[in-house]
């Protein structure tokens, strides 16, 4: 019998934060897709196993358009949903994708992001130098995590440095799923103004950033400002809350935290299993453009599925010991940056700055540690489109 899932699965079991939703480990348990109620009693599907969810991805029959996706929450019955606007290619299929991503794809190549390790080096050491100044306790989050990824999307853009703190601010009052629908709408509306004016100001005066290279080409500057956007949000958030919650992750993990701060060339795996783990990019949708087999059943066309990327990369099928954190895991690649013609566009910058601040900051602290009991820690809420801590109080000793 079908084990019919009714809302998309929100909570965590208490003591286990880094885990995805009970429910959700219960549908993968019955197997790798399960039936889906959107609200309106619209049917549809809920993907869990890591092969399907793959499938999906690379699968052109299934569409990213925004236009043709259910709400997993909402009842949107008779709602006429916009397509995305001009730039915002995420939520596009060809042709239109590869418009905006193809003039990215040399900027954000494996060998220009190494070119940027020491860039990363530099603003690393510059926020431990500031943390230990300052001295114990700390919050982590703003204290490490977020500064990194947030001064190199500035830098990538071409944010002036005195415009950098308002503009972060606003970023984060709309992307932390916590602002009252007003306060978020207030937010999302400065950040869109304040990008139409920095695409202005590159467009008459180009300097050194990936804006002002794409000033010259036919993209509008409309287009120019929604993907802008994709990268502000794609490349700030998720970094900034998998060096939070991984490092929360490793203090919850003595052994693996000390195999990493005595072995600094474990670093790539180390991220690659974090990143593994912690899935904090939750959950993805596809519609069908036609019927589908998949794992058995026919997705109709019309039917929009929901991608779990948690169990996906917690898949006992594809993974030994799924749920365990281990650094030295060797069982291949995972799904945190996604699959096929929409894979994570500045994952190599993100693993630059993750392979980086985690080992840089467990050897400037080797007895880093919690300062408070690790279940006063506090997460981010789940209507957050990235898993992550709200804060994480650190303290060591000086």
């Amino acid at each position: 019998m079908d084990h019919v899932v009714t809302t998309l699965p929100t909570e965590r079991r208490p003591g286990c934060p880094f885990d995805p939703p009970a429910e959700l480990i219960r549908a993968r348990e019955h197997g790798p897709i399960s039936p889906y109620a959107f609200p309106g009693g619209r049917p549809g599907w809920l993907v869990t196993g890591f092969d399907l969810v793959r499938a999906v991805l690379a699968d052109p029959r299934f569409s990213s358009r925004k236009e043709l996706m259910r709400h997993p929450t909402i009842d949107i019955t008779g709602m006429e949903v916009p397509p995305a606007p001009p730039g915002e290619f995420l939520l596009m299929d060809e042709p239109q994708h590869s418009r905006y991503r193809k003039p990215l794809v040399g900027r954000f190549t494996v060998r220009r992001m190494r070119q940027l390790t020491e860039r990363v080096e530099q603003i690393t050491a510059e926020h431990l130098d500031a943390m230990e100044e300052a001295g114990p306790p700390t919050d982590l989050v703003t204290a490490f995590p977020t500064p990194i990824p947030a001064v190199m999307i500035c830098e990538l853009l071409g944010v002036p440095y005195e415009d950098r703190g308002s503009f972060q601010e606003q970023v984060g009052s709309f992307m932390s799923g916590e602002t009252s629908d007003e306060d978020l709408m207030a937010a999302y509306t400065a950040t869109q103004e304040y990008l139409a004016k920095l695409v202005a100001a590159k467009r008459a005066d180009p300097t050194d950033d990936v804006l002002s290279d794409l000033t010259d080409s036919d993209l509008t500057d409309e287009e120019l400002k929604g993907m802008s956007l994709i990268l502000l949000a794609a490349g700030l958030d998720t970094t900034a809350n998998m060096l939070a919650l991984g490092t929360f992750a490793l203090l919850r993990n003595p052994a693996q935290l000390a195999a990493l701060r005595d072995d600094p060339g474990l670093a790539d795996r180390a991220v690659e299993e974090l990143l593994r783990y912690l899935s904090v990019a939750k959950t993805f949708m596809r519609t069908a453009l036609e019927d589908v087999e998949l794992g058995g059943r026919t997705i109709e066309a019309g039917t929009t599925v929901i991608l779990s990327y948690s169990t996906a990369n917690r898949d006992p099928e594809r993974f030994t010991d799924p749920h365990v954190l281990d650094l030295r895991r060797q069982d291949g690649p995972h799904l945190a940056f996604g699959h096929g013609i929409h894979q994570c566009l500045g994952q190599q910058l993100a693993r630059v700055e993750m392979r980086v601040a985690f080992p840089a900051l467990l050897h400037r602290f080797p007895t880093l540690r919690l300062a408070v009991p690790a279940e006063e820690v506090r997460l981010r809420p789940e209507t957050a489109d990235i898993y992550g801590v709200k804060s994480l109080p650190v303290t060591w000793d000086a």
